[in-house]
C-alpha cells in the first residue's frame, strides 16, 4: 500500500512538472514538447482549443491504440499522468499570465521542467502518452527499436508545425528535446527512491 501511494505521489508530480514546462513555459511560444504536444500546439493553432484539453484529447486517443501493447495496469498510471499533465497545463496557463516573456529562459525552463516530469514517469515504468505509444506499436510490428520511429515521426509533426506556424519552431523543437532527453536520463539513472519499472527483453 505504501508503494502504491509513493507511486502515486511521483506519477502526480511527474505529471504536474512536465505540464508546468509545457503550459508556462513552452506552448506561450508554441513550440511542440514533442509529437503530441505539436499535434496540441496546432489543434490550439486552428481550433482555438485550450492546450491542456488538446494535449489530453491527442494522447488518450493513442493512448487507446495501444492497450493493448503497454498492459491495462500501465494504461492506467499512463491516463493519470497525462491527466496530471493536461490539468497542470490549464492551471499554468490560466493563473499565471506573463506579459514580458524571455524566448531562451523560457525555452530552457520549459525543456528541464518538461525532461524531469518525463524522467519521473518512466521511472515509474509509466509513458508519458504522446506518439511514443505509435512508436511503439511500429516496434512490436517490425522488431525494431521504438526509438527510431519515435524519431521520425516526432520530425515529421515538428516539420508541418513549423511549416503551419513558423519555421524557427523546428530548431527550438529539436534543441527542447535534445535538453529534455538529457534530463531524462539523468533522472532515470539517479538512485535517490525505490523505483518501478518495466523489464524490457533483449531479443
Amino acid at each position: 500500500m505504501t508503494h502504491l501511494l509513493v507511486k502515486a505521489i511521483i506519477v502526480i508530480a511527474g505529471g504536474s512538472l512536465q505540464g508546468m514546462g509545457m503550459g508556462l513555459f513552452l506552448f506561450p511560444h508554441f513550440i511542440p514538447s514533442g509529437g503530441a504536444g505539436g499535434i496540441a500546439v496546432l489543434l490550439t493553432y486552428w481550433f482555438h482549443l485550450n492546450t491542456g484539453l488538446a494535449l489530453w484529447l491527442v494522447n488518450a486517443s493513442m493512448l487507446l491504440l495501444a492497450v493493448k501493447y503497454l498492459g491495462k495496469r500501465v494504461a492506467v498510471w499512463t491516463v493519470i499522468g497525462i491527466t496530471m499533465t493536461s490539468v497542470s497545463i490549464l492551471f499554468f496557463e490560466q493563473t499565471f499570465i506573463i506579459t514580458d516573456r524571455n524566448l531562451l529562459l523560457d525555452f530552457f525552463c520549459g525543456s528541464l521542467l518538461l525532461g524531469t516530469g518525463i524522467g519521473l514517469l518512466m521511472r515509474q515504468g509509466v509513458s508519458n502518452g504522446g506518439v511514443g505509444v505509435i512508436a511503439l506499436i511500429v516496434s512490436h510490428k517490425r522488431s525494431i527499436s521504438p526509438g527510431q520511429p519515435l524519431f521520425w515521426i516526432n520530425c515529421c509533426v515538428f516539420i508541418f508545425t513549423a511549416a503551419v506556424i513558423d519555421w524557427k519552431i523546428i530548431l527550438l523543437a529539436l534543441g527542447s528535446q535534445w535538453i529534455s532527453t538529457r534530463m531524462v536520463n539523468l533522472i532515470c539513472q539517479l538512485d535517490f527512491y525505490q523505483s518501478y519499472t518495466i523489464s524490457w527483453r533483449r531479443k
